[in-house]
């Protein structure tokens, strides 16, 4: 079995909102919304600290479709528009989709729309015209942070891999080389509400203020 996903070391994003804008700009997104959005969390009280400025602290967290294990919006989908491929990802036949928005409504972190010219809802689709040829979503190529990572969670999140350090490099960056040692409880992923969300963020030093 295979399960694509993107895993976002947070400690390295440096909050530049390159994978946003690069994701419009791949995939020609309509002005107004987002395939991958960045939210920023905090400012957050410093442990030990008088929880006012200075001691605070906040990172940056870049949300789009989770490509779920059991996503809610395959389930409500009257039409079979929304499926669920043998890769793990999650996407949209828009031959099929009627914009009834039931697939908006079930999703738990609000990354789905409806392009309001073609009548048909978009998101996320982990770039499967550019990751089927081997290569990485748009977004991972172009982050200025070499902080996200792309590969397959049956492989383990060790394997996964980021983007070449220049053109003239043959190799793909792995998550072992530019991130710095994490344990098992600095990796994380956005709340469970039975849907099982395939993406992962490691956090190190610092407080994850998403449920789990």
């Amino acid at each position: 079995m295979t399960r694509y996903a993107i895993l976002t070391d947070l400690n390295r994003c440096v909050q530049c909102l390159t994978c946003s804008v690069a994701c419009k700009m791949a995939n020609d997104v309509p002005v107004g919304n987002f395939w991958n959005k960045v939210l920023r969390i905090g400012p957050n009280p410093i442990p030990g600290g008088s929880g006012q400025f200075p001691d605070v602290e906040y990172y940056s967290i870049p949300i789009g479709c989770q490509h779920c294990e059991k996503p809610e919006c395959v389930e409500v989908c009257p039409t079979g528009a929304s499926r669920k491929l043998e890769n793990g990802t999650v996407q949209i036949d828009k031959e099929k989709c009627i914009g009834c928005q039931f697939c908006v409504m079930a999703c738990p972190y609000g990354v789905r729309y409806l392009n309001e010219e073609e009548r048909v809802v978009e998101k996320c689709t982990l770039c499967d015209q550019r990751t089927a040829q081997g290569d990485l979503p748009e977004c991972v190529r172009q982050c200025q942070g070499r902080a996200r990572f792309f590969g397959d969670l049956d492989q383990g999140i060790e394997s996964f891999r980021g983007p070449k350090m220049g053109p003239e490099e043959t190799e793909f960056l792995r998550v072992t080389q530019t991130s710095r040692a994490w344990s098992e409880a600095d990796v994380h992923h956005l709340p469970d509400v039975g849907n099982a969300p395939s993406f992962r963020y490691i956090l190190r030093n610092r407080t994850w203020y998403g449920e789990e």
